[in-house]
């Protein structure tokens, strides 16, 4: 499994179009087995779920997202995870275990 999550610097991203980079998660049995991290190509209408689809990537985590964005990633077959905050280390093993707290999506719109 691939686990991207929209990131600045060691921190979950608010948005996750709008982040710097994504850190790249490879998993296997439960556990991180390569972290990887990429620029974001830029923010345009439909592009980061493609994008994110031939990286290989099966879930999305971030801080918020719109239901726009959220569809286009279910159309890919990439599970979203919104509402998330804190490391994304931490948030990336907090998913693994089953233990990972969200709130509200930060993105409204």
């Amino acid at each position: 499994m691939k686990i991207a999550v929209a990131s600045q610097g060691n921190m979950v991203s608010p948005h996750f179009g709008h982040c710097p980079e994504f850190s790249l998660y490879e998993t296997e049995n439960g556990s991180v087995v390569k972290k990887t991290v990429i620029p974001n190509p830029g923010h345009r209408p439909g592009f980061l779920p493609r994008f994110l689809a031939e990286k290989g990537v099966n879930c999305i985590i971030a801080g918020g997202m719109g239901p726009a964005a959220v569809d286009l990633f279910h159309q890919h077959g990439i599970e979203t995870v919104i509402g998330a905050s804190g490391s994304v280390d931490k948030v990336v093993s907090d998913y693994l275990s089953g233990s990972l707290a969200v709130g509200e999506s930060a993105c409204h719109h």
